[in-house]
């Protein structure tokens, strides 16, 4: 008798331990989706994250810096960007398991397991920590996905935090629109073919939300500079991705002789990067930067274009292919960001002393050892994806789940090109898509081995 008793005692306690944890551990997600931050002390800040927050002070437009995502950042300085931290991490975790939900695979388990493994092996709590736009750019594919499948699955005020999320991450980058409006364009031209799969009414919502995102970029501009125009730069990027593959220096050779340009003194001292050009101690600073040349940048990129197609067509599919393999975390994310610790200097002074005592200011951010285990998982997900597919069309098979990893595969290839072909192939532009890929591999695991494959 007694020993039956200590056996329920035991029973009671294992069940009461096991939904303690059913609970606690979806509470401290939040927490562990941003957890660098944590650990760092501060938010993580990258190179571009200065000029971001500086279109509030400054009131004018530069290249490449939406001021969407400069209002959302200042909007959090007086919380120390932790609110901004806060909105990553909720936002994170609520189309996770809004996506689980939607493709009927949603259990707190099985939750919580992917969105441990996904902080464990991915780039994602990283892109969270991060006073960046890079977060939105996989989220907003999901948000996407969601408003064109969800339907009846999904309430109106999801539908409505859908639009308005997609929106946004449209809004706080050029490249992150481009992905969504190629997505929605391959959406309407498949519908025709999965019709039920592609409903009418997903798709007008999902493609309204990039002219509410062009819309809500151009209405912040005219706000912080008065006037009512696109974030600019597109030439200056495009440019210096043409001088890094040689094609400027074989223009401004065959243009110079007859035609004046202002590079045309400097053609044989043109700089081995893109990066090294625009953002170093080159002769674009002494010919003017962005204002005394983006005229000259962009005369060379349109004519480089009809004098060299071929060439053009070549060094943009490298490009890409290299774009796809460029996928370790923590690019730009180190303690040489000069121009953002002078924004922070300069015009938010209560955050000098919480900014400079993070481990990253005092370079003890080390991301060596974290790609060991993130650029073989990122590379991995991306071969199960394309064997995820090849699967499901072998057998003939379409469900939502298939459809998921069509949409990421697409976005992947879509990101390589817009932004490889732009702005050259970069690590922290591979990275901040890649983890989605990662998610679909995870949900086809689970859906494979779990109760999901029992039922069938």
């Amino acid at each position: 008798m007694t020993t039956t008793t200590d056996q329920l005692r035991a029973r009671a306690a294992d069940t009461l331990w096991l939904r303690l944890a059913a609970l606690g551990f979806p509470l401290l997600l939040p927490l562990l989706m941003i957890a660098p931050a944590l650990w760092n002390g501060y938010p993580l800040l990258q190179w571009d994250t200065g000029g971001y927050l500086a279109r509030w002070y400054e009131g004018y437009l530069v290249p490449s810096r939406s001021t969407v995502f400069g209002l959302y950042l200042h909007y959090g300085e007086s919380f120390g960007f932790w609110i901004n931290l806060a909105v990553q991490s909720l936002a994170t975790l609520w189309l996770l398991q809004l996506t689980l939900r939607v493709l009927s695979m949603m259990q707190t388990f099985r939750f919580v397991a992917i969105s441990g493994l996904l902080i464990l092996s991915t780039a994602l709590p990283w892109l969270a920590s991060m006073l960046l736009t890079d977060i939105f750019a996989g989220l907003s594919i999901l948000s996407l996905f969601l408003l064109v499948v969800g339907g009846p699955r999904t309430s109106t005020l999801e539908k409505i935090s859908l639009f308005v999320f997609t929106a946004f991450a449209a809004a706080t980058h050029s490249a992150t629109l481009g992905v969504l409006l190629g997505l929605c364009v391959a959406g309407w031209m498949m519908r025709p073919f999965l019709r039920a799969r592609l409903p009418f009414a997903g798709l007008v919502q999902a493609s309204l939300t990039i002219v509410v995102g062009g819309l809500m970029l151009v209405s912040a501009n005219h706000v912080l500079s008065g006037k009512w125009a696109w974030t600019p730069g597109g030439y200056g990027v495009a440019f210096g991705r043409m001088m890094q593959d040689g094609i400027v220096a074989r223009f401004l050779n065959d243009r110079c002789p007859r035609e004046n340009f202002k590079l045309c003194p400097y053609r044989n001292q043109l700089p081995a990067t893109a990066d090294e050009f625009l953002w170093g101690n080159s002769m674009f600073n002494t010919l003017g930067r962005f204002e005394g040349m983006n005229d000259e940048m962009g005369t060379i990129v349109v004519q480089s274009l009809a004098d060299y197609p071929a060439w053009q067509a070549g060094a943009a599919l490298k490009a890409m292919g290299q774009q796809l393999l460029h996928v370790a975390t923590g690019e730009g994310t180190n303690g040489w960001i000069p121009h953002t610790r002078g924004i922070i200097e300069r015009y938010i002074p209560s955050q000098i002393v919480p900014m400079r005592a993070g481990r990253q200011q005092n370079w003890g951010v080390d991301f060596e050892y974290v790609n060991w285990l993130h650029v073989p998982v990122a590379l991995a997900s991306m071969l199960a994806l394309v064997g995820l597919l090849a699967h499901a069309l072998a057998r003939r098979r379409l469900d939502d789940l298939t459809l998921l990893a069509a949409t990421v595969t697409l976005a992947l290839l879509g990101n390589a090109f817009i932004c490889a072909v732009i702005s050259g192939p970069h690590d922290r532009y591979g990275a901040r898509m890649v983890w989605v890929a990662t998610f679909v591999v995870l949900m086809a695991l689970a859906r494979r081995f779990g109760d999901d494959a029992k039922a069938r």
